[in-house]
């Protein structure tokens, strides 16, 4: 059986340049450190082939014992194993990877940050009870900022605010550029007011008559529909577009600044799509608050609610 799945496993891996073995599919990565992966390699590469080890036991324990690695994902690179998680976030942050995947390796630039007088002093409070520690900051592709005490790796890039070193990962540094901190009170108690000048724009909330205006004005826009067939059925918005497949394509072909419409039943499902989208770099898209149920109640009375 092992011999097999060997055999098997080895067909995959001569099949393309980049293979990634993960739990999931690249559109569904079905754990963190898989979805960590797939969000580096689409940084670099379009082309790469990923093998589902949810679909199938034999490679799922085939590939521990081939690679001599006991987790999941692992990366191989022209037949090569790379390595798991932790190695490929490694490897991008040196510029191993992006070499070893023929990609030009973008400049190590230490960004500029801006930290106020009262947030650098609770910062150097907390590393002077650490002095072994550095100060890490991660910004992750959903614009999330997290601060943290932890051993320097040695390849972070280092920027310096107001006396205090920071130390990033090379994505970080690519979306810090700008960024202001400032302390501020809340509910919880202190805590950083964080400004990033490189986050895209929110998800606006559009109205009903808003949308109607939109509609009547001639002016360039894109709906699109989240709801199952099952509740397109009981009632659409004229024109909307389904998002499929086709019309995901769509998407990637228009420019970021196009203006993108998300509509489902009340609100929520088309906020996820919209989020979706603004996190790909679009820059002008939409939810429609209270969904069709709204449009129903606010603009055309014919379309049935359900």
């Amino acid at each position: 059986m092992t011999d097999l799945s060997h055999e098997q496993i080895q067909s995959c891996i001569q099949s393309d340049q980049i293979v990634l073995f993960m739990k999931g599919t690249r559109k569904q990565p079905q754990c963190g450190f898989s979805a960590t992966v797939i969000g580096i390699l689409d940084k670099l590469t379009p082309n790469y082939t990923t093998i589902n080890v949810l679909e199938d036991a034999k490679i799922r324990d085939g590939i521990k014992s081939f690679s001599n690695w006991p987790t999941i994902p692992q990366l191989y690179i022209n037949q090569e194993f790379m390595g798991g998680c932790d190695i490929v976030k490694q490897m991008f942050n040196t510029g191993d990877l992006h070499r070893a995947l023929g990609v030009e390796v973008p400049e190590r630039i230490s960004p500029i940050i801006h930290l106020s007088d009262e947030a650098a002093e609770m910062i150097k409070e907390a590393t002077r009870e650490q002095p072994e520690m550095a100060v890490h900051l991660s910004i992750d592709a959903s614009w999330d900022h997290q601060f943290n005490l932890s051993r320097s790796a040695g390849h972070e890039i280092v920027a310096t605010a107001n006396g205090v070193e920071i130390l990033m990962d090379l994505d970080s540094a690519q979306r810090a550029n700008g960024l202001k901190i400032e302390l501020t009170e809340t509910l919880q108690g202190t805590g950083f007011n964080i400004n990033n000048p490189n986050a895209p724009p929110p998800v606006y909330q559009i109205t009903p008559s808003e949308l109607k205006a939109t509609m009547d004005s001639g002016e360039q826009y894109y709906l699109f529909d989240v709801r199952d067939e099952q509740e397109r059925e009981k009632s659409k918005i004229v024109g909307a577009i389904v998002l499929n497949e086709a019309a995901m394509q769509t998407i990637e072909s228009v420019p970021k600044d196009t203006k993108l419409i998300f509509y489902c039943h009340s609100g929520p499902r088309s906020q996820g799509a919209a989020e979706h989208f603004r996190l790909r770099g679009y820059t002008n898209v939409h939810n429609l608050a209270g969904g069709i149920d709204a449009w129903s109640q606010q603009v055309d009375p014919t379309v049935p609610r359900y």
